[in-house]
Parts: structure tokens; sequence; C-alpha cells
């Protein structure tokens, strides 16, 4: 371990593991197995990374439901690491009940009459693409269709113009897997500057889209403050430019090196809505961490108030405790299947409904127009790990 890291005198030696959130998925792995692979290698269920200023990291299922769910000892307010470049993000950076009335602002937009209809326009998206790209016989998944079909619906959403898509998944790259601090704040620099030309548009000429009913929300029969309405824009922004693209990207990558699990979900397009649940279990993304408010033991790990704690929820969808073979897809396993992909509790993704209707259109148009494909010779998928993982590059290749 390098000399410069510091370790808190509370923490025992024993459970100190040089381990980087943040170091490159080795080549041939995905970003689950990386995080099993450090499950199966560190000292103890709970254990300490001196990386990053420090922070303890559960690995084990039962204990990262209760960091999810116990808010009294386990605050949302610091979700990220480092630490120094946290920002607020409503409601998910907010503790019950406080989070309660943002997080009603935007429950309407994710009702299932407007969940149908959102579902219409990705299956129309993702026809056009990959009509478009099926007679090419290979594509950059993650360009070419990952970040086109579940970000051309989130902007619609907010009525935010598609041109200007490049930049705003740029920054949130360098939010969700950008460990230096000059970069990251730069990038949400970058973003609140960009979303406020947007905010004060909407504030003045508002219109039916989920941005707008942001800027002129009120809260208990008062305005929402500039703060308040950048921090619930950042979270929208963020969150939806990223995570189901990565969820997509590994999903393709895994269907593209098991050709006997494509080859399933073809013959049999019934089990596609169980294959959903499975291959979402099996492909976590997002590894948040809490604020510890109150001093406890945690699996022999003695915790402090102010330390904190990283729960990467894919761990509760790998785990022996509550899945059996863990690590194997079945797309027959029995439901209800357990993970914690969108999080448990009052924070479960708003988003979480939309986000397995796009999986399902996904896997419904690209298995009935390109069935077979696979990893395009002389490539090696490009996996990046990080407060959000993701596949940066995707190479795939099929005949035509």
């Amino acid at each position: 371990m390098s000399e410069s890291f510091t370790v808190p005198p509370h923490v025992p030696p024993d459970l100190v593991y040089d381990f980087d959130a943040f170091a490159p998925v080795p080549p041939g792995l995905d970003a689950q197995e990386h995080w099993r692979r450090l499950r199966d290698e560190a000292p103890g269920e709970v254990f300490w990374t001196p990386r990053y200023g420090g922070n303890w990291v559960a690995t084990r299922a039962e204990d990262i439901v209760r960091i999810q769910l116990e808010h009294e000892t386990f605050s949302h307010a610091l979700i990220s690491i480092p630490r120094e470049t946290a920002f607020p993000m409503y409601p998910l950076t907010l503790d019950p009940p406080e989070q309660a009335p943002y997080r009603r602002l935007m429950q309407p937009a994710f009702m299932p009459k407007a969940i149908a209809r959102l579902e219409a326009r990705a299956r129309e998206v993702a026809v056009e693409q990959i009509e478009k790209l099926a007679p090419q016989g290979e594509c950059e998944f993650v360009g070419d269709f990952a970040r086109v079909l579940p970000i051309v619906v989130f902007l619609e959403m907010v009525d935010l113009p598609l041109s200007d898509a490049g930049p705003m998944v740029a920054w949130t790259e360098v939010m969700t897997r950008s460990s230096d601090p000059a970069e990251r704040n730069q990038a949400l620099a970058n973003m609140s500057g960009y979303l406020q030309g947007w905010i004060q548009r909407r504030t003045e000429t508002p219109g039916t889209d989920l941005l707008s009913t942001v800027a002129t929300a009120e809260i208990e029969g008062r305005k929402l403050s500039d703060q308040e309405v950048m921090a619930m824009c950042l979270l929208l922004l963020f969150g939806g430019l990223d995570t189901v693209a990565s969820m997509l990207s590994f999903i393709a990558r895994f269907l593209a090196l098991n050709p006997s699990h494509r080859r399933e979900l073809v013959e049999d397009p019934g089990l596609i809505p169980n294959a959903v649940e499975e291959l979402i279990r099996r492909h976590g993304v997002a590894n948040t961490c809490r604020l510890v408010k109150q001093d406890l033991v945690l699996k022999g790990a003695p915790l402090k108030a102010g330390d904190q704690i990283q729960a990467p929820n894919v761990f509760v969808g790998l785990d022996e405790a509550t899945v059996t073979d863990p690590m194997r897809v079945d797309f027959h396993r029995e439901r209800p299947i357990p993970h914690a992909a969108f999080g448990n509790g009052v924070h479960t993704c708003p988003g979480a409904v939309l986000a397995r209707r796009e999986i399902k259109v996904f896997l419904e148009e690209w298995l009935a127009r390109i069935p077979d494909f696979g990893i395009k010779p002389g490539t090696i998928p490009v996996v990046e790990a990080g407060n959000v993982s993701g596949v940066v590059e995707l190479q795939l290749s099929w005949r035509t």
C-alpha cells in the first residue's frame, strides 16, 4: 500500500484492503465479475479501502439491503466518491421524510399511461435504429444503439435537443466513472451551466415536459429555490443519460458471448420478460456510497459517524445467500428474482419500470432482426467501473 495513504485509528489493520473502485476492469471480464472478484479476495465482508480519502465497502447482500433501507444510520447525503466532489441531487441525496415531496413531483412522469407511451416511442426508436444497423453487419453497440434508444426517449421526456446529447453524455461519463476531482467538478460545472439556460426558459415559458414540471414546481405552497430545481435536474440528467445505456451494453455483451442464451430467447420469445429480470440481476451497475450517521459495528467492522461506506448493489444479485449459483444466467429462474439494481425502499429508482420496458424492447426487436451476433473478431469490449459501471466500447458483428 502506498505510503501516501492514511488509515484512521479506528480501522483495524487486518480490515484494510487497497481496492481502487475506479481501476480498469481487466480485459475479458465484465464489471460485475470484477466486483465479484473483489468480494472473494477482500479480508472481510466489510473492509476499508484507503483510496480517495478512505471508505468502507460492504460486499454481502444482507448488509447492502440494510444500508439501503436504514436511513437513520446510513444517510444518502454523500453517495459518491471521492467525497469532496459530492453535490446535491434531489430527491436521491435527501433522507426520509425530506425526499418525499420531491419524489412526488417526478412520479406522474412514470405512471402507467406515461410508461405505455414511452414504451411505444422506445419501440419506434429501436426498430428504426436496428433496421439501419442490420445491413451493415457490424456496429459499435454503445454509440450506435445503447446511447440512442434510452437517450432519445429521455431527452424527449425533458424536451431537450437530441443534438446536445453528445456533450451531455460526455459530462455524465466523467461524473459516473472518473476519480479525478478536477475533471468531475468541471463536468458538473458544464452540466449545471447548460441546464441553467434551459431552466430559465422553462420557468418563463413552461411546457408539458418533465423539466418544465420541475422548473415551475411548488412544495407545500412555496416555489422551489434555484438550488432545489438544479439539484432535481442534475439527478434527472445524470441518471437518465447513463444507467439504462450501461445496462443495455452489458446485456448485449453477455448475449454476444453466450450463443445458447441468445438462441433460447430467439426460439422462445415468451422467456423475454423473465430474461429481463435475470439479466438485470446479473448486471447491476450502481456502486453508490452512504454516509454513516452513528457509530456501529457491522460484520466486525467498527464504523464511525462521518465514515463513508460503499454498497455496490450488484452484490445483492450475486450473493449465494439470496441467489442459487448467482454467476450463472438462467432465464427459467423462479421469480421473484432477488436483486437491488434499482435500489430499495423509498429511494427505489422511479424510472425502474421504464428501464425494464426499454430492455424488453431491445431484446424483442434486436433478436427478431439480428438473432446471431458476436464480438467483432480482433476486438475486446472495454469496460469501466466507478460510481456507475459501464461499457465504453462494444464492437459487434453478424452475417448479413
